[in-house]
């Protein structure tokens, strides 16, 4: 399973000032995109939602049912975001929502001119390799989870669209164009995730494939270059540029979710899981397990084990 970042809570809104205790609306305009902020505070079913623009949303708090696409019902849980095309309609379930335990999510509508204005300077500026290879969104890859860049342009932009700086549409449209390259980057890291994906004409595949097949090595830059068939220095652009995240920084989080599966085994000892995963120094490997879950290894068998 994929690492979660989870966001930025805001304030809940306070009693009196509810509206409706099933999706509470809270709304923040701004010149190219419009936030708002649902809560929930009773359970309920197949609530409907669409918006007229794409709408990014992320939940915050507590628990959803998604309905979405005449595709099969999916949990949505804080740390997770679901982009939705527009004209869209979406159907929710509050499972578990109460007045002690209410749902949280953003939903952030986008215009469309922004996203088209974005995909066009990317593929004007940054082309990719291969015949109609270009940047664009995946509305077919539409569930996944917050990394941290994710999550930290996320929280950026709630952070503006809440606040009075004058500046404040400026800077929430520099942030709308990173989101979107954002997104792109995650859906195309999970797509990698899929074993059945293949993608011939991306020159890093062979370096994913490799990672894969030898997450119990130790891998270097140059041997995942000699894959792609790029200097090493090319090669490390052009992947932090595709997923978002440097060579090294991909290995970490396959070695993290890798020693998480083996952690699932509640007889394996940690130095085992270690060794398991490439690591010699056994603290060296626990300290950064922590770092990515915020829970040694032990605390995190442990919690798999009693869960």
């Amino acid at each position: 399973m994929s690492l979660k970042s989870l966001l930025q809570k805001p304030a809940l809104t306070h009693e009196k000032s509810l509206k409706t205790l099933v999706e509470n609306r809270t709304i923040f305009s701004l010149d190219h995109c419009e936030l708002n902020i649902f809560e929930t505070y009773q359970k309920s079913e197949l609530v409907p939602l669409k918006f007229n623009d794409l709408v990014v949303t992320s939940m915050l708090r507590g628990k959803k049912i998604m309905h979405l696409f005449d595709e099969p019902q999916f949990e949505y849980l804080p740390g997770e975001t679901v982009i939705v095309p527009s004209n869209v309609e979406m159907k929710i379930d509050f499972p578990e929502a109460s007045k002690e335990n209410p749902t949280q999510c953003i939903a952030l509508a986008i215009d469309k001119k922004i996203i088209t204005d974005t995909l066009d300077f990317l593929n004007e500026k940054y082309p990719k390799e291969g015949k109609n290879n270009l940047w664009k969104l995946d509305h077919e890859n539409y569930f996944f989870y917050n990394n941290v860049e994710l999550a930290g342009t996320i929280n950026k932009l709630i952070k503006e669209c809440m606040g009075n700086s004058i500046t404040k549409d400026a800077i929430a449209d520099l942030t709308l164009q990173e989101l979107i390259i954002r997104i792109i980057q995650t859906q195309t890291t999970k797509r990698f995730e899929n074993e059945k994906y293949i993608d011939i004409s991306s020159p890093i595949t062979p370096a994913i494939d490799f990672i894969k097949k030898h997450i119990q090595e130790s891998i270097n830059l140059k041997d995942l270059s000699d894959k792609a068939c790029m200097s090493t220095t090319s090669f490390y652009r052009y992947f932090k540029r595709e997923l978002g995240m440097s060579p090294m920084e991909y290995i970490l989080n396959e070695k993290i979710k890798y020693a998480k599966k083996l952690l699932s085994n509640p007889t394996i000892h940690i130095n085992e899981v270690s060794y398991a995963t490439g690591f010699e120094d056994c603290n060296y490997f626990i300290r950064l397990f922590k770092k990515y879950e915020g829970v040694t290894p032990k605390q995190y068998q442990l919690m798999n084990f009693s869960n």
